[in-house]
């Protein structure tokens, strides 16, 4: 699976200068809205309620102060999502947005939704900034504030990667992918911003699957056995957030509380309107057999994020996102029997095309469920 977002900014593009001066081009914003936030007032924000960071580039109480043009509205707690023009990032933008956060995408791509002054024409809570996200200084900066746009953020959902093999070179996807993830956590730490929900991906099981698993249904225990640079560079991020968690118990490293960091194993991001395509695979369960059949739409992914932002819990967590069932009308029996003969396989449930990829532990401790099915 993978997630699509875009890295690189431009060759002209903007460029966050470091509070010394203005942008060297017009900032592009957009828009999209909704509040968890309990109490609307019109001074400054204020964290979400579920939100460890301290905003050290705001003020000690972790309140961002408005900045020049940014007028006096109601409040909703900010949060990033890099790679909020792909497929996933699209979803999980609108989501949050209807649900009281005010979001800001960090890509270089804008929305097609959205119009030449930036904004979406959702109230006010979606804003698009150009970055590079290999670039640390720019991903620093734009996490702390943009002049005349916005101050200070409270999460960090982190989708931008560069996909999966055969579109870009495996060092350049390597290399693109494992430093914006340090550069996000690392800029994250250094802020206090400490509620951060990141991509991982159902890849890191060995997909694709030419050596059948050990056992079946796959769940966040099964080995972990990357078989590309991307899947790869997700087992890194994973491992560096493991590590940033740590760090943050180490008062001389980041006093205050320990932070929390989900990695979402996302199985593969579908859109409603691509379930037309499942009957391409119906005659042959080979066609489809790389990733146990599985995926994920769009709008349960951005669904599960939201929930991961709003878990008061500490630590990393990692959880497989996929929906209920398979895409294949054969039932999950018969598919393993036909592809991974021999393989031990015990139904979660008595659906006949149930899951092979095990989304028990995210429906346990997120509340999550999956709502959209191709319904086979």
């Amino acid at each position: 699976m993978m997630i699509t977002g875009d890295l690189t900014a431009r060759p002209a593009t903007f460029r966050p200068s470091l509070r010394t001066g203005a942008p060297t081009s017009p900032l592009r914003a957009d828009a999209n809205a909704q509040s968890p936030a309990r109490q609307l007032h019109m001074e400054r924000p204020t964290p979400h309620p579920l939100a460890a960071s301290q905003i050290s580039c705001g003020n000690a109480s972790g309140n961002a102060a408005l900045t020049l043009g940014e007028s006096a509205r109601p409040v909703k707690p900010r949060v990033v999502v890099t790679g909020g023009s792909g497929k996933l990032g699209r979803a999980t933008v609108a989501h949050l947005a209807e649900h009281g956060w005010e979001v800001i995408n960090f890509d270089r791509v804008r929305p097609k939704t959205a119009s030449e002054d930036g904004k979406s024409g959702l109230g006010g809570a979606y804003r698009l900034v150009e970055i590079d996200l290999t670039d640390m200084g720019q991903v620093l900066e734009a996490l702390c504030e943009i002049d005349m746009a916005y101050k200070g953020v409270q999460a960090v959902v982190h989708l931008a990667a560069m996909p999966s093999p055969g579109q870009s070179s495996s060092s350049k996807q390597f290399n693109t992918n494992v430093s914006s993830t340090y550069n996000v956590l690392e800029a994250c730490r250094k802020l206090g911003i400490s509620n951060i929900v990141m991509a991982s991906s159902e890849t890191l099981i060995g997909i694709p699957l030419d050596i059948a698993p050990a056992k079946l249904p796959i769940t966040e225990e099964s080995p972990l056995l990357p078989e590309s640079a991307y899947s790869l560079s997700k087992l890194v991020g994973e491992t560096l957030a493991e590590q940033y968690v740590r760090w943050s118990t180490q008062s001389h490293r980041n006093p205050g509380a320990a932070a929390k960091i989900i990695s979402m194993r996302f199985s593969n991001v579908m859109l409603e309107e691509e379930y037309a395509t499942f009957a391409d695979w119906q005659d042959d369960p080979k066609k489809r057999y790389w990733n146990c059949w599985g995926y994920i739409d769009a709008r349960d992914g951005a669904e599960a994020i939201r929930l991961a932002l709003d878990k008061d819990i500490q630590g990393h967590h990692a959880f497989i996102i996929a929906n209920n069932r398979t895409v294949m009308k054969t039932p999950s029996a018969d598919l393993v029997k036909q592809v991974f003969p021999g393989v031990p396989y015990t139904p979660l449930n008595d659906h006949p095309n149930v899951t092979l990829l095990s989304n028990e532990k995210a429906k346990k401790m997120l509340g999550w469920d999956p709502k959209h099915d191709w319904k086979p």
